[in-house]
């Protein structure tokens, strides 16, 4: 388990905005992990992602590394933002925006 928490560790460090989902942006496996793409994709956020339905693992190491149990789950500059609801929440209110800006994350406006 410590070489897929070094991982994580990892990946959000390397990448402003990371993104553990079921699927991939392109295919995504699950609701949830859909409409977080769907928000990232609507801002025009630039994010990695990771698919957790490939890793085992990967899949419940990340519930461990955030100590939260669902998937997806999205990173900001290293800091576990939420997963699907929060994101949601965020998006609708504007304070997604407001996080994307104060960590310097290239976005377009909400309409």
């Amino acid at each position: 388990m410590a070489d897929v928490i070094d991982r994580i560790q990892g990946e959000i460090e390397q990448n402003p905005v990371m993104l553990y989902m079921k699927g991939t942006p392109m295919f995504p496996q699950c609701g949830f992990s859909a409409r977080v793409v769907q928000i990232l994709s609507h801002l025009q956020v630039p994010f990695q992602s990771a698919n957790v339905l490939e890793d085992m693992e990967l899949r419940e190491g990340i519930k461990e590394f955030s100590q939260w149990p669902t998937i997806p789950q999205l990173y900001v500059k290293g800091q576990f933002v939420g997963g699907c609801d929060i994101i949601m929440e965020m998006f609708q209110s504007g304070e997604l925006e407001t996080l994307l800006e104060e960590n310097g994350v290239a976005h377009t406006k909400a309409a």
